[in-house]
């Protein structure tokens, strides 16, 4: 066996084991599988400036392929709005879609390290959801990321992670994400 094969992941472990005995009895289900769980985390990081330097769109590209592990898509823009000086079919942003092993990896990092670096953090907002259980928040500094080395970046931007969960209502998206670990406020 080789050492991936043995490695286990911290946080699906932690979900298993501890998340869903905890739902199971807050909200009574009869089967294991009605438990809520997260499928997948989409990252977005969106460069106004792309239109007018391309150099920033290949470090938003890169920054974000450090964060997360793996190749981001680039999305282009569907209109022409002049205001903006943007032209359709522009590069305007990166995504990055994690799941399975790299979406637990993820969010482990995200729970136990960059969230607690956020400066003057007091905690997530709870009205950040979307009536179906996913969860949304933005950051605003890339910085906060252990894999960015800040003498590289030239420009400061945000990106919003996007938590998407089977849970059927914002409660049970409440509990989940606080079960595996998200720090809410009070």
């Amino acid at each position: 066996m080789s050492e991936g094969t043995v490695k286990k992941l911290r946080m699906k472990e932690f979900y298993t084991s501890k998340a869903v005995p905890a739902l199971v009895s807050k909200f009574g289900y009869k089967n294991v599988m009605q438990v809520p769980r997260i499928t997948k985390i989409v990252i977005n990081m969106g460069v106004g400036g792309a239109t007018a330097d391309a150099k920033a769109m290949d470090e938003a590209v890169a920054c974000l392929r450090d964060i997360s592990g793996q190749k981001p898509i680039v999305t282009k823009s569907k209109k022409a709005i002049s205001n903006f000086k943007l032209r359709e079919n522009v590069p305007i942003g990166c995504k990055v879609t994690l799941r399975g092993k790299m979406m637990y990896e993820f969010f482990d990092r995200l729970v136990s390290i960059t969230i607690p670096r956020i400066r003057d953090f007091r905690g997530l907002s709870r009205k950040a959801f979307d009536g179906m259980g996913n969860y949304t928040l933005g950051i605003k500094e890339q910085i906060v990321f252990l894999e960015i080395d800040r003498d590289k970046v030239s420009k400061i931007t945000g990106m919003d992670i996007s938590i998407c969960t089977t849970a059927e209502t914002n409660e049970e998206g409440l509990a989940l994400l606080k079960e595996m670990g998200m720090p809410f406020r009070k």
